[in-house]
């Protein structure tokens, strides 16, 4: 919104004509003055409606980021054919002069890799989900998920791909998807953040995490999210220093929302009552995440079900069943980032220890959310910022390759919360490199998501410097064919 509207949103009637009364000299010039401007425009809602649009399928999202884009030929785009092209050079009719990375622009050769890993057919509605022997717990849920083949995007390195999966936008500077439900939807749950970040350490090559992949950009900066770390102290600064009492800090607290109650009567800048709000959500926090992260009220049952790592802080299995537990509690936009998937050589070995972190715990949480009544109303998304090339990087064996970066094509998966369960959307040619059926955008996954939240994506804004922002910029179809 521009500066005037926001302004006019801040003003009480009581302080609309106390002003008025003080700058033109009595009541009456108020009166006068509200005769000149436009009553609608002066007291109109925020241009962002705030809450859904119609009824929503999903009340909150719990999404999987593996960072470093997992390779889709091996976990679930099965391709048998390619076994017998071993060692083959794509042919240029496939590749078409597509661009490459820095890091194999220079090859002579792009020698086709076959995933050495077996596949299992789980059956379903269709003819069947093909799941990697290294996701056999996934299998196990196959009926649960809606795997899109025919992903793809415009980023092809790492920093502009999660950007662009997180924002909308290759470029940074925008608000981050759980910003956005977070800003439309508003907190559920007044002692927890409404947006909460969960990072587990990988195996393998790990990319930098930047804080603004979950930041609010220009939207309220309470809507930014909150990360939580592993250890005893899960939230920075959230501890009251040795000395201070429980009743020193809200004396404190007292006087400093005086203080900014004060100085936002004066200025009506809107980041100053986010301020005293976040310092009221930090205190009441002081109370709730100590709750949230002891895991000491589940049962042994449930602990199982999560793997023998579960009661390891940080560790992928703690952070699956610390996503229940916020979505449990109201939480709207839950985010769990794995490192560790940007397997340029290597490829299985490092691989193999990634899904062993990380395919135990990811099922469980489809089976807990399941069994608890809570995934028909979250949404679940599994997804990296790109995927992996067909074409060994660097010295190929029968045992041993690496995969470049491949935005043309690329595997994800949703699960409950509208989605249509056990069945998989697009089809890529025989060498898993250009999309043969229903592509599906990033901007369109976004609408979708949206939609199943309850927003018509094109109606969700925020105007920002005269211009009229959204998630999926000016693009975006919402893809019907995968919501139940």
């Amino acid at each position: 919104m521009d500066p005037f509207e926001e302004y006019c949103l801040n003003i009480t009637r009581r302080r609309f004509f106390a002003r008025a009364a003080t700058t033109l000299g009595s009541g009456l010039g108020a009166l006068a003055l509200g005769s000149i401007l436009d009553p609608r425009r002066l007291f109109a809602a925020t241009p962002a409606l705030r809450g859904p649009h119609f009824p929503a399928r999903a009340k909150r999202v719990i999404y999987f980021h593996m960072e470093g884009a997992p390779s889709q030929i091996d976990l679930f785009d099965y391709k048998p054919g390619l076994r017998e092209r071993f060692n083959q050079d794509l042919p240029d009719s496939i590749r078409q002069g597509q661009r490459l990375t820095t890091m194999t622009s220079g090859q002579s050769r792009f020698p086709v890799a076959p995933s050495i890993f077996k596949f299992s057919r789980y059956a379903n509605s269709q003819d069947g989900i093909w799941i990697s022997e290294l996701m056999p717990h996934l299998g196990s849920v196959a009926h649960e998920l809606c795997f899109i083949h025919s992903m793809r995007t415009d980023a092809i390195n790492h920093e502009p791909g999660i950007t662009f999966f997180q924002t909308g936008n290759q470029q940074p500077g925008r608000p981050s998807f759980g910003a956005w439900v977070s800003y439309g939807l508003g907190n559920a749950n007044a002692n927890l953040p409404s947006f909460v970040v969960l990072i587990t350490q990988g195996f393998g090559n790990m990319q930098a995490l930047s804080a603004r992949f979950w930041g609010s950009g220009f939207l309220p900066s309470e809507h930014q999210g909150c990360k939580l770390r592993s250890g005893t102290d899960p939230v920075l600064y959230l501890k009251d220093p040795d000395g201070v009492t429980r009743e020193d800090r809200r004396a404190m607290l007292d006087v400093a929302d005086h203080l900014n109650a004060r100085e936002a009567e004066t200025s009506l800048d809107p980041e100053i009552t986010a301020r005293i709000a976040q310092c009221e959500m930090a205190y009441r926090m002081q109370m709730s995440v100590p709750e949230l992260t002891d895991f000491s009220d589940e049962d042994q049952e449930t602990l199982d079900l999560y793997g023998p790592d579960v009661k390891k802080p940080g560790t992928f299995a703690a952070n699956c069943l610390l996503a229940r537990r916020l979505a449990e509690r109201g939480v709207r936009f839950i985010q769990l980032y794995m490192r560790g998937w940007d397997q340029h050589g290597n490829l299985p070995g490092e691989i193999r220890v990634q899904s062993q972190a990380t395919d135990q715990p990811t099922a469980a949480l489809i089976k807990d959310l399941r069994r608890r009544g809570l995934l028909d109303d979250t949404l679940v998304l599994w997804a990296g910022e790109f995927g992996r090339t067909v074409y060994s990087q660097g010295t190929l064996t029968k045992e041993n390759y690496g995969r470049d970066h491949h935005p043309r094509c690329f595997t994800i998966w949703l699960a409950g919360g509208g989605i249509k369960p056990g069945i998989r959307y697009g089809k890529t040619d025989d060498y898993c490199y250009n999309i043969l059926e229903n592509p599906v955008e990033v901007h369109d996954l976004h609408a979708t998501m949206l939609k199943l939240l309850g927003f018509d994506h094109t109606k969700l804004f925020f105007r920002h410097q005269g211009r009229d922002f959204r998630l999926t910029d000016v693009f975006g179809n919402v893809v019907n064919e995968i919501v139940a």
